[in-house]
């Protein structure tokens, strides 16, 4: 017999339909219902026993986390809370949980404990809710690109460059910890290494796509980046996802358009497609923020906030002007910024870029033409000499979640840059061969997967929008 997904037998299936399901028991009250869940849907589908027609020792099988086979006859509810139920025939026990070391029992764990538990943690409600929209936004993320024409791109996950010029990046090498072979002048020779250089795990696939955005037009990354930064904040991972589109022709403007469209689509597609999760969610928020102080709260529930972003133009200002903004507003004048604005040149923290949305705008923000001493060498340097073509797309609840720029196409200029910031040229020839053969505009950003998953989902923690979370001192599981 067919065995059902727990999602279409709660919307789909006819009553009075035999049905078998397979699922985790959620709870088991009174030796007759059965709250069951597949993952399917954040609903669970309630099974009642008659319990004089099984063996009690079978019955003593059946808590809080046990796997089960359940066959029986899909009915109309006769409780509250559900509109079907199943009568229950045949249970069949895939595996037993003991309730007295089973770790997720029905009751409030704090996303800290959750933590330790990451691999129980997913069969819980919020996490389950949280990790269906994470796959929903992988999806729809291909769908936009293959909608529009992009070219998917698997780019290195292990390099000889460092893309963003941070210097924060894991190494990869074979050679002995404990006597790796030395050079005449002491240092480690890396020509002895696997790769005979020294290699690293990627921070950004952005220059590779760049090679292939000049051959193929349109091409979009979408992988694992590493940064070896110490930083152990709710908005660092040291393993984490990025989305890169890179499109050959494309100016600055095109590429505000094109993240503007791009995450408006995606954002739409998950109020279409996870409506029950993100309900759930949000109303998890909301009862997380009744125990804050009010000024702590958000200003707008999940939803409104994921419909804000979706239906409303971004607003584009210069770095200039907002510098001019910021410089002037209330909470700078007042010195309630941990961080005071004086001057152009200064580097935006969370705290303004939050400002600049939720408070002076009450829009999305993109960010144009920054100080090009803040920003990375490949960014385009504009006339002036003192700003270049970059973008930042500023969010309710988390500031940048974009970063973007059109890329530095002149040869001269490119390996000036390289050479005022101490880059070894010869590690990046490859790079430098793309502005000496049919060299063209072209622009592109990088979107941080597990900063749209904190937004969409309303959650605090990046650690929590991630099956299993690298950061300083832990690479648990």
């Amino acid at each position: 017999m067919k065995s059902y997904p727990i999602k279409e037998l709660l919307s789909n299936v006819p009553i009075l339909h035999e049905v078998v399901v397979n699922g985790w028991v959620k709870t088991f009250r009174s030796n007759r219902f059965i709250a069951l869940n597949d993952g399917s849907t954040i609903n669970n589908i309630q099974c009642v026993v008659d319990f004089e027609q099984f063996d009690e020792e079978l019955l003593k099988q059946i808590a809080t986390g046990a796997a089960l086979k359940i066959s029986g006859t899909l009915v109309e509810s006769q409780g509250k809370g559900q509109n079907v139920e199943i009568q229950v025939k045949d249970i069949f026990v895939h595996g037993s949980a003991d309730p007295e070391t089973y770790p997720i029992q029905p009751k409030k764990h704090s996303l800290e404990f959750l933590r330790e538990k990451a691999h129980l943690r997913v069969r819980t409600n919020t996490f389950a809710a949280v990790m269906r929209v994470r796959s929903a936004l992988s999806f729809a993320v291909h769908q936009y690109f293959r909608d529009n024409g992009f070219y998917y791109v698997h780019t290195p996950i292990i390099t000889g460059s460092d893309a963003e010029g941070a210097g924060e990046m894991f190494r990869v090498s074979t050679l002995d910890p404990k006597n790796p072979p030395v050079t005449e002048e002491g240092n480690v020779d890396y020509k002895e290494d696997f790769f005979g250089k020294e290699t690293n795990l990627t921070v950004s696939g952005q220059l590779e796509a760049e090679t292939y955005a000049m051959g193929l037009g349109k091409v979009y990354t979408f992988g694992p980046t590493f940064r070896a930064e110490n930083s152990n904040t709710s908005r660092h991972l040291a393993e984490f996802w990025m989305i890169e589109p890179e499109v050959a022709f494309n100016d600055l403007d095109a590429n505000m358009d094109l993240a503007e469209d791009f995450i408006k689509n995606v954002i739409n597609y998950i109020l279409d497609n996870c409506k029950e999760d993100l309900e759930f969610l949000e109303k998890r928020l909301l009862d997380e923020e009744k125990s804050k102080p009010q000024i702590e709260r958000s200003e707008m529930a999940l939803l409104e906030k994921l419909r804000f972003v979706s239906e409303n133009n971004f607003k584009r200002v210069s770095y200039t002007e907002a510098i001019d903004i910021l410089r002037n507003c209330k909470p700078n004048k007042k010195k309630k910024f941990k961080y005071s604005i004086d001057e152009w040149g200064a580097d935006l923290q969370s705290e303004h870029e939050r400002f600049l949305v939720e408070k002076h705008f009450k829009c999305p923000v993109i960010l144009f033409d920054y100080p090009a001493k803040i920003k990375a060498f490949y960014m385009r340097l504009n006339e002036d000499g003192n700003t270049v073509r970059a973008m930042d797309i500023l969010f309710p609840g988390i500031g940048e979640i974009v970063g973007g720029s059109q890329r530095e196409e002149r040869l001269d200029v490119l390996k000036e840059k390289i050479e005022t910031l101490g880059i070894d040229e010869k590690e990046l020839w490859w790079y430098l061969d793309l502005r000496k053969f049919g060299t063209a505009v072209h622009s592109g950003f990088g979107l941080g997967f597990e900063r749209l998953v904190l937004f969409a989902t309303g959650m605090g923690n990046i650690r929590d929008v991630i099956p299993f979370p690298r950061t300083p001192q832990n690479a648990e599981f």
